[in-house]
């Protein structure tokens, strides 16, 4: 493959949109273990929400999924010259795979846009406080009395 067309592949990973209209491969190798991603991605989103025995597996699904991605990006960006075009397509498609799978694991469950919200507001709340002490120059001191 020539560096234009691994530039070509890789813009093609990194694409906002990419994973629009991309299919959650049936199987896939990750870590070297088969796995049937497509019924596994389903049946958990079939689900409301995901029971508490199951977190810990979708947890762990979703780290192996992260390292395999990562793992077939550095192969594209590292091999590329040993690769033909068709085998770095079939890797991008893989790695689009992997990202739908992901996108879908991801949204996973309730949001709690309150508790989002208020989490957001209170790291507001302390930065501003941080750069407070630091303008003001207080750095090392605590709450005043």
């Amino acid at each position: 493959m020539k560096a234009y067309e691994q530039k070509q592949l890789l813009a093609r990973i990194d694409r906002e949109g990419a994973t629009v209209g991309a299919d959650i491969p049936e199987r896939i190798d990750v870590q070297g273990e088969p796995i049937d991603l497509q019924s596994f991605v389903f049946e958990i989103k079939r689900r409301d929400t995901v029971p508490a025995g199951e977190r810990e597996r979708v947890q762990q699904a979703k780290k192996n999924l992260r390292r395999e991605r990562l793992q077939r990006r550095q192969r594209l960006e590292n091999e590329w010259a040993e690769m033909t075009w068709a085998e770095g397509e079939e890797l991008v498609e893989a790695i689009i795979g992997l990202d739908r799978a992901l996108n879908a694991l991801e949204s996973l469950g309730p949001t709690n846009i309150e508790a989002e919200a208020d989490a957001k507001e209170a790291a507001d709340k302390k930065r501003w406080m941080n750069f407070l002490k630091k303008a003001l120059g207080r750095e090392g001191s605590g709450p005043r009395t």
